[in-house]
């Protein structure tokens, strides 16, 4: 028998026995790590070209929603392969993004959010890796090496992957789960074939509905239910939908899915399974614990387009494009500016593909709205840069608030939407700034 294409990885092999040093090098509390190293980052992540202060820009602050034990607990940690990433767990290993690096609509491959639901991590050999494809759905079986990915049609799509639960940590009230920030999501260049070519190499069946996907990544305890997901056969036959293999022009990094993963640009990560190693085409809905009861949103709570109807209920239905949403990164909360001078409030906008219309920002509480500029549209799933010019006439507090709408006239929520798992937070944001 041959060896397996991947040996398997303990997670917990990356923590040493001494608590503050962790991962690839030295895990420091945010105070430490501001007093530090925080100006190589900044100057790595482009900040300064914003007109941003070093020590400013460096400002990891959490934000003050967050429940007291996740920020007593946060640390910044570098996984193999990383920079230093706000640690929120281990086993299995779940990294978020700081905020500085989404002052550019890409995100850098070593500053890219890393989300596991499961411990047991593959490590893979690309020289022996292959994805099966097949199922009832089709009329088919067959394998795929990564050369034979390679060699198909390529296509790049730049496209936001954002965890279904990103700002768990800011309802209120709390709810169970990773309690994510701001930064459990990044925007990259994705470059891969398409799913429907791969697909019709073995032809799907007119009976098909769904298709569904399981990599490599496995539990550590056999009752642990692997991670198995599905998406409509309408979805996976989208010219954007994906099995990629480079990421920022680049294999993709062994924590986000090394050798190839899929990607559905538009909905949640969820569904964008790495380390895939079977896809399969199904004539009826998939019943796995990751599809049902887990994913699931209130039916009517939210304005979705893009529906998983084969998987809908009487009460819920999958989670499954992202809402419009923004984010200020130019500025932590509390940064302090100058009476009189102009500053630049900046950050990113973003949804579920139909693309950004408009981000107006507030400086009175929501009463009045002025537009900010967008910058470079690099495609309706990606990133939308924007900027505003702030001068603020009085000493004391400034709140700027961020509001994002789309094309197709949907704009953020100023009420929480709440939901049992924490999914699809897109308040507007407030910011408050120290005029001095």
């Amino acid at each position: 028998m041959s060896d397996p294409p991947y040996r398997s990885i303990d997670v917990h092999m990356f923590a040493h026995a001494r608590p503050e040093l962790v991962g690839n090098g030295r895990a420091v509390s945010r105070r430490r790590f501001l007093a530090g190293t925080g100006a190589a980052a900044v100057a790595a992540s482009g900040a300064i070209g914003l007109g941003l202060a070093p020590a400013e820009a460096a400002s990891l602050n959490l934000a003050s929603a967050l429940a007291e034990g996740t920020r007593a607990a946060a640390v910044l940690d570098a996984l193999p392969g990383k920079k230093p990433l706000i640690k929120l767990s281990y086993r299995p290993p779940n990294y978020e993004t700081p905020i500085e690096y989404f002052r550019t609509a890409i995100t850098p491959n070593d500053a890219f959010f890393v989300r596991y639901h499961l411990a047991n991590i593959p490590e893979v050999d690309a020289t022996t890796w292959k994805v099966a494809v097949g199922g009832e759905g089709a009329n088919g079986q067959t394998e795929f090496t990564l050369d034979d990915l390679k060699k198909m049609p390529a296509v790049e799509v730049v496209a936001v992957n954002q965890c279904s639960g990103n700002r768990r940590g800011l309802f209120q009230p709390h709810v169970p789960g990773v309690e994510w920030g701001y930064g459990a999501m990044g925007c990259a260049r994705w470059k891969g074939a398409r799913l429907k070519d791969v697909l019709e190499k073995v032809g799907v069946k007119k009976e098909a509905i769904e298709v569904v996907f399981d990599g490599a990544d496995g539990p550590v305890i056999d009752k642990t239910p692997d991670f198995i997901k599905s998406i409509p056969i309408w979805k996976a036959m989208e010219d954007s939908t994906l099995i990629a293999y480079e990421m920022n022009g680049q294999p993709l990094p062994h924590f986000n899915g090394f050798p190839a993963r899929i990607v559905v640009p538009g909905w949640t990560g969820t569904y964008w399974v790495k380390h895939i190693t079977s896809i399969t085409a199904v004539a009826k809905p998939e019943t796995g614990f990751w599809m049902n009861p887990a994913y699931r949103i209130p039916l009517g709570k939210f304005p979705l387009v893009q529906r998983f109807t084969s998987q809908e209920t009487a009460v819920n239905t999958p989670i499954t494009e992202m809402v419009v949403n923004s984010l200020i990164t130019s500025h932590a909360e509390g940064a302090s500016v100058k009476a009189g001078s102009p500053v630049t409030i900046g950050g990113i906008a973003w949804d579920g593909g139909y693309g950004i219309s408009t981000v107006d920002l507030s400086t009175d509480g929501g009463n009045t709205w002025q537009p900010a500029k967008l910058g470079q549209d690099l495609g309706r799933f990606a990133f939308r840069t924007f900027g505003y010019s702030l001068t603020p006439q009085s000493k004391g507090k400034q709140i700027v608030m961020a509001r994002a709408a789309n094309k197709i006239g949907q704009t953020q929520t100023s009420e929480l939407i709440l939901n049992p798992a924490g999914y699809h937070h897109n308040v507007i944001q407030s910011l408050t700034l120290n005029v001095a």
